[in-house]
Formats: structure tokens, C-alpha cells, sequence
């Protein structure tokens, strides 16, 4: 870093894109897709509580691709972000979580629909706990692996030192 570079306590590109329209961050198809797979979470989970004899298999088989979709992203950005470790110190809470790596409306959008996911696959596994709308409890995984795939793609972490090896 050069001395005529101002050196700050966040990553680069933190904060910069904070008063941007969400629609215009990095990753908005990331974001879009999160919505969409909590989108179908609740009309498949809604549709098994009310009638788990003709739509519990539905919810099963939703929830079982949400999850794989979820664990191909998490497994996608947990790769993504070992690569990226070879030049930036990437950490796990900015990573999977976007701690500080992340707009804060990209932050609130990603966790958001990570947290609908679960309350609605908790409600809804609660309420036909002995069906296959129970398998709802798999498709939050989705949420988390979209949250991992963003950090690994699009979030700012500081770069690594000489000295970090």
C-alpha cells in the first residue's frame, strides 16, 4: 500500500455501494433467487399444512431441491472463497454470513430470507410433524448456501498482508 493511500478499518468496498437501488448491487440474481426459493417454500408449505395428503409429497420434493440447490451454492462458495483466500483474509462470518462484507441491503435481503425460510419450515414441520410436509426443514439450506455464494463472489475483504503467507 502506498503512502498516499489512506488505510481505513473496512474492507474495500464495504460501504460503497450502500446508497445504490438494491436492484443495481453485485449479485442481485443471487438476492432474486433467494426470494424465489422462499417464495416457493411458502406456497408449497402452506399448500402441505392445509392438505398434507395431496400436497406433502410436493413439499418434500421442493424442499429436497431447495436444499440440493443450497448445498451445490454453499459448496460453490465455500470453493470460491478458498480461492480467494490466496490473496484476501477471508472470514467466516463475512463469508457465510456477509459480516461486514456486504451492503447492508444485500445483508438485510440475503439473512431475511434465510430467516422467513426457517420460520416457515419450523411452522410448518410443526404443524405435520409425522408427514412429508416435516421435510420442510431441509429447504432453509438454501438460504445459507445463497448467503455463502454471494460472500464468495461479490464480498470485500481486506487483502492479505506479505507477511500472512
Amino acid at each position: 500500500m502506498s503512502d498516499d493511500t489512506p488505510h481505513d478499518d473496512t474492507p474495500h468496498g464495504d460501504n460503497t455501494q450502500d446508497d445504490m437501488p438494491a436492484e443495481t448491487h453485485l449479485g442481485a440474481g443471487v438476492v432474486n433467487a433467494s426470494f424465489a426459493g422462499t417464495g416457493a417454500l411458502l406456497a408449497v408449505a402452506v399448500a402441505g399444512v392445509l392438505d398434507p395428503d395431496a400436497f406433502g409429497g410436493l413439499t418434500a420434493v421442493v424442499s429436497g431441491v431447495l436444499f440440493a440447490i443450497g448445498i451445490v451454492a454453499f459448496l460453490w462458495g465455500y470453493a470460491n472463497g478458498v480461492v480467494r483466500s490466496r490473496e484476501e483474509k477471508i472470514t467466516l462470518g463475512g463469508l457465510f454470513f456477509l459480516s461486514h462484507t456486504a451492503p447492508k441491503v444485500v445483508r438485510f435481503r440475503l439473512r431475511g430470507a434465510l430467516v422467513v425460510q426457517i420460520v416457515i419450515a419450523t411452522v410448518a414441520a410443526s404443524v405435520r410433524p409425522y408427514t412429508a410436509v416435516a421435510f420442510a426443514v431441509l429447504a432453509p439450506m438454501l438460504g445459507l448456501g445463497l448467503l455463502a455464494l454471494w460472500g464468495a463472489r461479490y464480498g470485500t475483504f481486506f487483502p492479505r498482508d506479505e507477511e500472512d503467507g
